[in-house]
């Protein structure tokens, strides 16, 4: 019985575990660059600015573009002039902001 139970939660650790991988993934920088060429995603300055737009005199302190559900998240960290850092996300096909969070 505890053999059983070992292989199913093995099972089931394995499958959680690829799940979770097929809904976000990194994008490297060579496939970035051939997105934006491409004009599947905006140019980075432009999501950049755009990210900026929800906090006016932050600054960048780290980006990321992932695939997420058959389409790309272009992820920002910003830090403002009271020391506060927000996660912004968008839709790095058309700028709009999916999410603006301040980061606890």
């Amino acid at each position: 019985m505890q053999a059983k139970k070992a292989i199913l939660t093995a099972l089931f650790l394995g499958t959680a575990t690829l799940t979770a991988g097929a809904y976000a993934d990194d994008v490297g920088p060579d496939q970035a660059m051939k997105l934006v060429q491409e004009g599947k995603v905006k140019s980075f300055e432009e999501l950049n600015k755009a990210a900026q737009a929800q906090h006016p005199n932050a600054k960048i302190e780290e980006t990321e573009l992932e695939k997420e559900f058959g389409g790309y998240v272009y992820k920002v960290e910003l830090r403002d002039q009271d020391n506060v850092q927000w996660d912004v996300e968008l839709n790095a096909a058309n700028g709009e902001v999916i999410r603006n969070e301040r980061d606890d």
